[in-house]
């Protein structure tokens, strides 16, 4: 696991230069998309880019990580719609190349498993995105999920209800119940992970995911046996890890393979 300690503003850019890379290599490269405040800096990076003519996703495709159940299409708080707002509208994605889970489907259990299967006939994600939540979870995989989880139906956790409940105009009893989620285990088959967190209230959660026991309490945590992840935080998110200045130092004198 590498870990960057590095001022918000400059995580966009280091995660657009990864993205970038990666288009380079390979045009039709699939990309993991998350939602939420964290991984916004890195999609006005890459946005920025595709509008200088720099970069283009016209043949590269993405997943979303998760969805509500129950939103019904164009939903303002709808994943898809948000995702949409915030990133694929903005630049050059074909039409139909993003997508994500079913959370209005009449049976859900078919959904679930249609999407995953829509992720291993693309070949598989490249480069997936992350944020993670203040108990630690990724995507919507709450505190005692399994390592080896696939992307399935989950009951939200009070605290994950609150905390997005600002998203629905502070009502949190208008944030759903339940959600369609990728797994674990489904999350870690990316070839390449990112994930990016800022901020005071991260920083409990990227002290266990960095320097914890591999644990469902903290879900996060099973990226630990990810042969390809990388951890972005500022500061703040990086205020409680014990070996801040090593991280800091290893990223300072990284050995770069020519």
């Amino acid at each position: 696991m590498d870990v960057v300690i590095a001022p918000d503003e400059q995580i966009g850019e280091i995660v657009a230069d990864d993205i970038a890379a990666l288009i380079a290599a390979r045009p039709d490269a699939v990309l993991g998309l998350a939602t939420g405040s964290s991984p916004l800096r890195i999609y006005d990076a890459v946005a920025e880019r595709v509008a200088r003519k720099q970069l283009s996703l016209a043949r590269a495709r993405g997943f979303m990580l998760d969805e509500y159940v129950g939103l019904p299409p164009g939903h303002p708080c709808r994943y898809s719609t948000v995702i949409d707002e915030d990133f694929v509208s903005r630049v050059d994605f074909a039409p139909g190349a993003v997508r994500g889970p079913d959370g209005d489907a009449a049976d859900l259990t078919a959904a679930c498993t249609d999407y995953e299967e829509s992720i291993g006939e693309a070949g598989g994600v490249d480069l997936q995105i992350l944020g993670i939540g203040t108990d630690g979870h990724i995507a919507f995989n709450e505190p005692g999920s399994s390592l080896a989880s696939r992307t399935r139906v989950k009951t939200l956790t009070a605290q994950t209800r609150a905390d997005n409940a600002r998203f629905f105009g502070g009502d949190i009893d208008a944030v759903p119940r339940h959600c369609v989620t990728q797994g674990l285990g489904t999350i870690m088959d990316a070839r390449r992970i990112v994930l990016v967190a800022t901020g005071d209230a991260k920083a409990e959660a990227i002290a266990h995911l960095v320097e914890g026991p591999v644990s469902a309490r903290w879900p996060a945590t099973v990226l630990q046996h990810h042969r390809r992840v990388t951890v972005l935080v500022d500061d703040a998110a990086a205020s409680r890890l014990e070996l801040a200045d090593y991280y800091r130092h290893a990223h300072a004198h990284r050995h770069l393979v020519s």
